[in-house]
């Protein structure tokens, strides 16, 4: 019988219910649920041998929420300004075309700076600056602003990039002082060295998994290929990517973060509600411009429609019940947090082996993200 371990408040056992059914599901699978409601943590839960609560997991793109909460941040100071052009703060960015992109459009994936011809490094895919200065010359994919299709390891370092030349700062380091450090999170745009004993190694998709997976690859020099650096000799391999600890100690802003469920789901719960004393992070009028719609229709990368808020992943199109405004990010391991402010939910849920046809989280967190609804409608004050 599959152990489950951790707490969840009167009136969420639900909750547990469904991430115990998960576990049972899937041998083996290491995973850890953390929800809050109105900024009062409400369940934390965990599975798996070598799993607790405090362990560290490689959350890929949930770094993304990171940066895009940066930013956000960053625009409601008056220090970013969304129409501006990138140019006006980063003047090599203007080449090939790219001279009038403004900052929203970037936010918003539609640079069509997805990727280069014969992909990056690791060392460049690990370190933004290198990232960044290896795109500022290129030449888009598509036309700027005609089309949106997913930034897969490269929109970090571009917002951060704008970030670091509008305030001297990286994005990590605006990150860890705006957000981590004041909140006691534990979730990481760059793992210190001392917390590596903490980290549980991602464990890769199966076999047979395996072979369905590369069966099913997109080819290298399509959009989706060079997004996900699949041009590369080698293809990018995620699982090896993550357990570098060089990638793990700088933490790129589009695929580097560290953390556990606790943390991912406090840095929601911080941005929208009142948490210690601290009144939100992202002011109603900003909450209101980073959660509206971007873009329609398919992605031209993943296909997805109406993929994107303003650098947020829109949450109601994979978890209908949530709010048109509920924003987040998914990571490649099959992660998936988001804030919900309709329902005051923000909800993390890591894993430690990749989901197989997750499709940004894992399948079961479309049984998990209603439990948790369900709980909350009925512990509303």
């Amino acid at each position: 019988m599959t152990k489950i371990y951790g707490t969840v408040s009167a009136g969420f056992e639900e909750v547990r219910t469904e991430f115990a059914a998960a576990a049972a599901a899937e041998a083996g699978l290491g995973a850890q649920l953390a929800v809050y409601l109105y900024g009062r943590q409400v369940v934390d839960l965990w599975t798996g041998d070598g799993v607790t609560g405090d362990s560290l997991h490689a959350l890929y793109s949930s770094a993304k929420g990171a940066a895009h909460l940066v930013a956000a941040l960053l625009v409601q100071d008056g220090v970013l300004k969304l129409d501006a052009t990138v140019a006006s703060y980063w003047p090599e960015f203007a080449a090939e075309g790219k001279g009038d992109l403004t900052l929203r459009d970037l936010l918003a994936h539609r640079a069509g700076l997805i990727g280069v011809e014969g992909g990056f490094s690791t060392a460049e895919l690990a370190d933004d600056r290198l990232l960044a200065a290896r795109l500022a010359g290129r030449r888009p994919h598509w036309r700027p602003g005609a089309g949106y299709g997913y930034h897969a390891f490269v929109i970090g370092a571009l917002v951060g990039e704008v970030i670091r030349r509008a305030t001297g700062r990286t994005l990590q380091q605006v990150y860890e002082e705006r957000v981590r450090a004041p909140y006691g999170l534990d979730f990481y745009l760059g793992l210190p060295e001392a917390l590596e004993p903490r980290y549980v190694a991602v464990q890769p998709l199966l076999p047979h998994e395996r072979a369905m997976a590369e069966a099913n690859a997109p080819a290298p020099d399509s959009l989706t290929g060079i997004a996900f650096n699949l041009n590369a000799t080698p293809p990018t391999d995620l699982t090896d990517f993550a357990n570098t600890r060089a990638v793990r100690a700088l933490g790129p802003a589009s695929s580097g973060s560290v953390g556990n469920a606790r943390g991912l789901a406090g840095m929601y719960a911080a941005a929208i509600s009142e948490i210690d004393g601290r009144p939100p992070l992202l002011d109603p009028g900003t909450l209101a411009e980073f959660t509206r719609p971007h873009s329609t229709g398919p992605d031209l990368v993943t296909g997805e429609r109406d993929h994107f808020l303003l650098g947020f992943e829109a949450q109601a199109v994979r978890y209908p019940d949530l709010g048109a405004d509920a924003f987040g990010h998914s990571g490649a391991v099959g992660a998936q947090s988001f804030a919900d402010p309709r329902s005051g939910i923000a909800y993390a849920y890591t894993r430690r082996r990749f989901s197989f046809g997750g499709g940004g989280g894992a399948p079961e967190n479309r049984r998990l993200v209603p439990a948790v609804l369900r709980a909350a409608a009925d512990a509303r004050p």
